[in-house]
């Protein structure tokens, strides 16, 4: 069975080289330890990050906006001073109530 497009594109991809200069979005994903919709959502609000094969072309990034992206990952939001991504809730316990007699 041939893979859709969106399982091509959709999910990171190991490169051959993590080292190499030069990477696609779904390889930046798999080295950054990120889901490639935060990456392109990421790369949406902060153009200066990545470089584009024309317009809506093919993401591609380098070392240095790599190293940018991770930078700005780990430093988290400065408006809500999270770190992105947010981390999860801790899961409600129910509270019980005694038994009426």
């Amino acid at each position: 069975m041939t893979p859709t497009k969106s399982q091509r594109y959709g999910t990171p991809v190991p490169p051959a080289d993590p080292n190499q200069e030069y990477m696609t979005a779904q390889e930046t994903a798999y080295v950054l330890r990120c889901s490639l919709t935060w990456l392109r959502r990421f790369l949406a609000t902060h153009p200066d990050l990545c470089g584009r094969n024309g317009k809506g072309g093919k993401i591609i990034t380098d070392r240095a906006q790599r190293a940018a992206i991770h930078a700005a990952r780990s430093a988290g939001d400065p408006r809500t001073g999270r770190t992105i991504p947010r981390q999860r809730r801790p899961r409600r316990t129910a509270v019980k109530t005694p038994a009426a007699a």
